[in-house]
């Protein structure tokens, strides 16, 4: 009876085992080039996000990793005890997949080698690797950053305005006298241009006389000298 019961109770625990859910895959592809992750979860994708990775000179690495481990409220030991909430390590160096609050920054590299997230991402991120487990979890970096920079200086240049047609010029065999008549009653009744008065300029000169100075005296009107009668020419 007891042999009995034991084999009837691990007959139990193998089919209690076997309607166990099966862990799903879970795929998280990063590319670098477009800044934007994909979220598979048994080949069907189920979101796709805005990221930051690394910028020049901390840029994130390619490969294909594997979820190492979870924190929940984790910080920076590196940079300034720098909040990294829900991060997803990927490598032994530090990488992970967290969230930040430089939300404006998405769609950029901005970090120092991690993959950003948007905080409610991340937490439905954190949550998806925390139920199927890091093992079930695959992570793919591909692209580089450096498109996506590049991408981002190129400037828009507005598309040019359609040129009107220009009017056809008449023949000269085409002006007859009632074009000439209408013409010159255009002329006519042509609106007047008016032109700005010239305006008058101030007179510097004044700011140069002095102020003790007399008008000029016209020399007197000296008879002529009498010539000699030994010297011949005008001494005048």
């Amino acid at each position: 009876m007891r042999y009995r019961a034991m084999l009837l109770a691990s007959g139990l625990a193998i089919a209690a085992i076997g309607a166990a859910p099966a862990k799903a895959d879970v795929v998280i592809t990063v590319d670098k080039s477009t800044q934007l992750m994909t979220v598979q979860v048994d080949g069907a994708t189920r979101w796709q996000w805005k990221v930051s990775t690394g910028r020049t000179g901390h840029d994130t690495p390619n490969g294909t990793f594997h979820a190492l481990y979870l924190d929940a409220n984790h910080h920076s030991k590196k940079y300034d005890d720098a909040p990294m909430p829900h991060s997803v390590f990927f490598t032994d160096l530090g990488h992970a997949i967290h969230g930040t609050f430089a939300t404006r920054r998405l769609g950029m590299p901005a970090s120092h080698g991690c993959v950003r997230l948007d905080p409610d991402n991340a937490t439905q991120l954190f949550s998806l690797v925390a139920k199927e487990g890091t093992r079930k979890t695959t992570i793919i970096i591909t692209g580089n950053a450096a498109d996506a920079v590049a991408r981002a200086k190129i400037p828009t240049i507005p598309a040019a305005p359609a040129a009107s047609a220009a009017p056809a010029a008449r023949p000269a065999s085409a002006v007859t006298a009632g074009t000439l008549r209408n013409r010159a009653a255009d002329d006519l009744f042509a609106p007047v241009r008016l032109y700005p008065q010239p305006i008058a300029q101030p007179t510097y000169r004044q700011a140069f006389v002095m102020p003790n100075a007399q008008p000029p005296v016209a020399p007197p009107n000296y008879p002529p000298f009498p010539r000699p009668a030994t010297v011949f020419g005008d001494f005048r």
